[in-house]
């Protein structure tokens, strides 16, 4: 193991000598012994010894102070004071030069030892803590997020450049202000301003805060950004400060619109060639016509019964604006027949899911619209078709369309009947309710039907 390379710096010359032997029998190395203060800087810088002991009254000045302070702050080598007297204002200065031990003359071997090897010990302690700071403020410095850091009462302590940018303040200026004087956020949609956002984590009510906002910076400017608030812990977790990390996302933001954009274009074009197809079935079915639109109103108020989503409804529309869309390819002789219709004929109108879900099959919606108009002529029980399909394995979309359907079918004139009373039509739901349909679906049915205003027109 290496010894530690000790500097003896000593007024007197006998003393600074007993100091060396002591050192010697202690198994360290001396490199020097001086009673200059000058001198001592200058072997300090050349030998750049483990530690040094300097004598805090050298040539009856305090120059052992001045130089213990070159020694540290420059050479960055820790000292050790030696004394046996002092005046106040020297023992003051000393202090303030942060040394790593005293001894107080004369002192014996062991309290010698003892003394520099808890200075050398504070001292690799002290130099891998700086190490950590530095890595730590190196990352910070860099990193592409801005970084505030706040203590206990939510002053601000750290920002990091990025931050600096952001908010338009420098840390100098924002140094011990509130973080809500430099960090100014308003709600996206309303405007309204975040007021207090650090209280939730610093009463612990909170392990966390994350939020999207637009920021203000300091000469006015508006960034969308997200955040979030984290604590700073000590022992027993007591919360000793917060940490703000934030970024803008205003790139995200402009994707997001573009994004947007994109989508609300292409359901446009989706929507025209869906209307032009729901429109060419109906002209070969004019007994029919606006039954897909019609159908599509009452699902949509069911829907919206179950809470569904605006996204989920969208679904919903265009499966029920195309549930009949297999019809194209039904002979219009067959679907304006006036008379009834024979097995086969019925046989072949029972095709019409399966054909919509082959024409609708290779086109790419958000939704299963395929599946939905595949199963609107499913059955609870399983006497429906194309599959049979029971209960929960039919999609509730498919359930509510097949409500919906079977109400406009009944109130709506076809050629080979009038058009029957609504009454006629509930009772048939509700003789079917939980066998051909679904119980839920036809409780909704039955509200909007019996106590709200609805109407196919």
């Amino acid at each position: 193991m290496k010894k530690s390379t000790i500097l003896v710096v000593e007024d007197e010359s006998i003393v600074a000598h007993d100091i060396q032997n002591m050192l010697l029998s202690l198994n360290y190395d001396v490199v020097g012994v001086t009673t200059r203060a000058k001198e001592a800087v200058n072997i300090a810088k050349k030998k750049n010894p483990s530690l040094v002991l300097m004598d805090i009254m050298l040539q009856g000045t305090s120059g052992g102070v001045k130089a213990a302070d070159v020694i540290y702050k420059k050479h960055n080598i820790p000292v050790v004071y030696l004394t046996s007297y002092t005046d106040e204002t020297t023992l003051q200065l000393a202090k303030e030069t942060a040394p790593f031990g005293y001894l107080l003359k004369p002192f014996e071997e062991r309290e010698l030892q003892t003394t520099i090897e808890i200075a050398l010990y504070k001292f690799k302690m002290e130099q891998e803590l700086k190490k950590r700071e530095q890595w730590l403020f190196t990352m910070l410095e860099s990193i592409a997020d801005g970084v505030i850091a706040t203590d206990d009462k939510g002053n601000t302590t750290f920002m990091n450049p990025k931050a600096e940018s952001l908010t338009g303040w420098k840390q100098m200026d924002a140094l011990n202000s509130p973080l809500e004087k430099i960090f100014l956020v308003r709600d996206e949609k309303s405007g309204k301003r975040f007021n207090r956002l650090l209280q939730p984590v610093l009463e612990a009510k909170e392990t966390d805060v994350f939020s999207e906002a637009i920021l203000i910076s300091k000469n006015g400017n508006k960034t969308p950004i997200e955040f979030r608030i984290a604590p700073i812990k000590q022992e027993e977790n007591r919360i000793s400060g917060t940490i703000l990390a934030f970024s803008n996302i205003s790139r995200r933001k402009i994707a997001e619109e573009k994004l947007i954009e994109s989508w609300e274009k292409q359901k446009r074009t989706m929507q025209g060639t869906m209307d032009a197809m729901a429109f060419t079935i109906e002209k070969r079915d004019p007994y029919t016509a606006g039954h897909q639109h019609r159908v599509t109103k009452l699902a949509v108020a069911i829907a919206e019964r179950f809470g569904f989503t605006k996204d989920r409804i969208e679904g919903l529309k265009m499966a029920g604006e195309l549930h009949d869309i297999g019809k194209i390819y039904i002979p219009a002789e067959i679907l304006s027949k006036p008379g009834n219709i024979t097995d086969v004929e019925f046989n072949i109108i029972k095709t019409h899911p399966k054909v919509g879900y082959d024409i609708l099959k290779s086109i790419e919606f958000p939704w299963p619209i395929q599946e939905f108009v595949l199963q609107h002529h499913e059955r609870m029980d399983g006497s429906g078709y194309p599959d049979g399909l029971k209960g929960n394995d039919i999609h509730l979309e498919a359930r509510i369309l097949a409500v919906a359907d079977v109400i406009e079918a009944m109130v709506s004139h076809r050629p080979y009947r009038p058009a029957l009373p609504i009454q006629q039509a509930i009772d048939e739901i509700k003789h079917n309710q939980g066998i051909l349909y679904d119980k839920k679906v036809v409780d909704a049915c039955l509200d909007i039907l019996m106590n709200g205003n609805f109407t196919f027109d």
